[in-house]
């Protein structure tokens, strides 16, 4: 596993960040990765930028009765707040809830620190409570739903910064998310500078063949593209690229 010290090339999370989810997830299976999209989960901030940020995890287990009481709110050493307190800038906190939206894995004050410390985002295959004030924040929020039960109901919050089950995704500290509207792919970390620049490269393309499309072109040579539409392809980026140069030498 990559180490987590060795910072990711803002280049390359620039590149994903310009990629949809569906192409992500594209060139992840052309490496033979075909368990990456974090299947049933909806984006509730529509005010949010997009979500693309390095997971760090929390692991939720069933609740137990004699241990998940109120009062445990009252612990600061509660895993669950040491998630919201330690996680930084540039990260996504990752909940593993087992897909069990009966209770909420967290709700919008927790998720309120989390946007003041600069989190990335929040992904859970669980619910989330407070929804009206959650849909608010300027920090893009994944989940399967709305619960209004607080999460000692159904979770027991054992772990940080463990590999965990996310919508039947794993998830290693670290990997990077990326979410759009059809919703959140994880890509293992070390394979993010594999992946960057093909992924930017291949949406330039699709917007290629998309004007085709709509121009009327039939699927046959263009999607997927044939040689004489690749090469025109090619052309097109060229000249933009020519005529972009020339502007900025004249300026």
């Amino acid at each position: 596993m990559t180490d987590l010290q060795e910072r990711l090339d803002p280049a390359h999370l620039a590149a994903l960040g310009s990629a949809s989810t569906a192409t992500i997830s594209t060139q992840l299976l052309k490496l033979g990765l075909r368990n990456t999209f974090l299947a049933g989960l909806a984006n509730h901030t529509p005010l949010a930028p997009r979500l693309i940020g390095e997971a760090f995890t929390l692991r939720y287990i069933p609740a137990r009765e004699d241990l998940d009481v109120i009062e445990v709110y009252d612990d600061y050493d509660h895993p669950q707040r040491r998630a919201v307190e330690q996680i930084g800038p540039g990260q996504v906190l990752v909940m593993d809830s087992r897909g069990d939206g009966r209770a909420a894995s967290a709700g919008n004050i927790l998720l309120t620190r989390m946007a003041v410390r600069g989190a990335a985002g929040v992904v859970t295959d669980g619910t989330l409570r407070d929804m009206a004030g959650i849909s608010e924040l300027s920090m893009p929020v994944y989940a399967t739903g709305a619960s209004a039960m607080t999460n000692l109901a159904r979770h027991h919050a054992v772990d940080l910064q463990v590999p965990v089950a996310c919508a039947g995704v794993a998830v290693y500290p670290g990997d990077v998310l990326v979410g759009d509207t059809d919703g959140v792919v994880c890509i293992p970390r070390h394979l993010v500078p594999v992946i960057a620049l093909p992924a930017h490269d291949q949406e330039r393309l699709e917007e290629f063949i998309q004007a085709k499309i709509r121009g009327g072109s039939p699927l046959r040579g263009t999607y997927p593209p044939d040689a004489d539409t690749l090469r025109e392809y090619h052309e097109t980026r060229a000249r933009a690229n020519g005529e972009l140069l020339m502007t900025e030498e004249e300026n």
